[in-house]
């Protein structure tokens, strides 16, 4: 197992990346005091797609007390997003509309091209602006909400990179991150700037995130109290997994292990007929006798994270997999038309928003642009 801002390779064992991380599992009591807050839980967390927290419990009691929380999050721009990209986004628009909470969202250009090697200046630019308009469609509350690219905001916060960077040395970054020797200094510089975001606010900030991004809320967790801002609270997903099995994830680099949000209905249904990792036993025979195995199975973990909100369906098909009543291609054919269902609406919403992209740069927004920190 590798699990990096940039990397999730072989068989994710989420109990030892709790341990790894030293993030705290998201109990029962938890989910009462996040369904007390919200008015109900959202599928994601009675599924356990969100595991993993930190300080998730005091930026509640603070919520309660009425001091300032706020949502945070990104996006690292790829040539073409793909529904694995849109779980945590998913999620953080529901966790805006039930708490009514500040968000940012920042889309880190300049990570990706430090990243990404191969790709120029102007394929990273194109692809931020694309990930953007498909981040709209998600229907963020737009007199809330602020998306920046970081290339464009840096002059409002250069000041508070450069404290926060002063806080941070080499060999914490390289004992977090594993940089080399071989790691580019912007890479090693970019941290400072994912962090900054936390300190937007004078309150806490709440991070809807994988967790493979945990390693910046644990730097940030180091020095945020020293610059006078609040630790980072963090609330941390599972990864979908990739249509050839359970391990790892998605990735934009291997288009046949990802459904992208511009995949038409026709490359839709072939992906997953053709690639999609199945429970299902080597004949019908054998399947209707034995069953199939919806844990490892990625059309039902896909309906399960993403794709049937409705646990009493979710149950049904559920039964009739495992009974063996349903054969594989059965349940890909339920996968495959939710979503091209989900993905039309999507690229409806998509159309839209686009015309409407302005009122992003509207109360919050204007503040952002005009704020110069001291």
């Amino acid at each position: 197992m590798k699990v990096t801002p940039w990397e999730a390779e072989g068989e994710i064992d989420y109990k030892r990346l709790i341990k790894e991380f030293g993030t705290q599992v998201i109990d029962e009591r938890l989910k009462e005091r996040i369904k007390k807050a919200c008015g109900e839980l959202h599928f994601m967390l009675r599924r356990e797609f969100f595991f993993s927290h930190r300080d998730l419990d005091k930026a509640l009691q603070e919520r309660e007390r009425g001091e300032s929380v706020f949502l945070y999050t990104g996006r690292g721009p790829s040539r073409g997003m793909h529904i694995g990209h849109l779980a945590p986004l998913i999620f953080t628009k529901w966790l805006q509309e039930k708490l009514g909470l500040k968000l940012f969202i920042e889309i880190t250009d300049d990570e990706k091209f430090l990243v990404k090697r191969e790709r120029n200046w102007r394929e990273v630019q194109e692809a931020a602006d694309e990930n953007i308009l498909d981040i709209v469609a998600i229907g963020f509350d737009p007199n809330k909400t602020f998306i920046f690219k970081d290339s464009e905001y840096i002059k409002n916060v250069y000041p508070l990179l450069l404290k926060t960077a002063r806080k941070i040395t080499h060999s914490t970054v390289k004992a977090v991150f594993g940089f080399t020797d071989s790691t580019n200094i912007g890479l090693s510089f970019f941290p400072a700037y994912q962090i900054i975001p936390t300190f937007f606010e004078k309150g806490r900030a709440i991070i809807p995130c994988a967790i493979d991004q945990d390693p910046y809320w644990r730097v940030q967790r180091d020095i945020a109290e020293g610059l006078g801002y609040k630790k980072a609270a963090a609330i941390h997903s599972k990864f979908i997994p990739p249509l050839q099995g359970p391990k790892g994830k998605m990735s934009s680099s291997r288009a046949e292990s990802a459904i992208y949000l511009d995949d038409e209905p026709a490359a839709v249904r072939k992906k997953i007929m053709k690639y999609a990792f199945s429970g299902g036993r080597a004949t019908i025979e054998e399947h209707r006798k034995l069953g199939g195995v919806p844990e490892i199975d990625v059309s039902f973990q896909w309906l399960k994270i993403l794709f049937e909100p409705d646990d009493r369906k979710l149950a049904e098909v559920e039964e009739e997999y495992r009974s063996g009543r349903m054969l594989t291609g059965e349940l890909k054919e339920i996968l495959v038309e939710k979503i091209n269902k989900f993905l039309e609406e999507h690229r409806r919403k998509r159309d839209e928003r686009k015309k409407e992209m302005m009122m992003y740069k509207g109360a919050l927004a204007r503040e952002m642009w005009e704020r110069v920190y001291e």
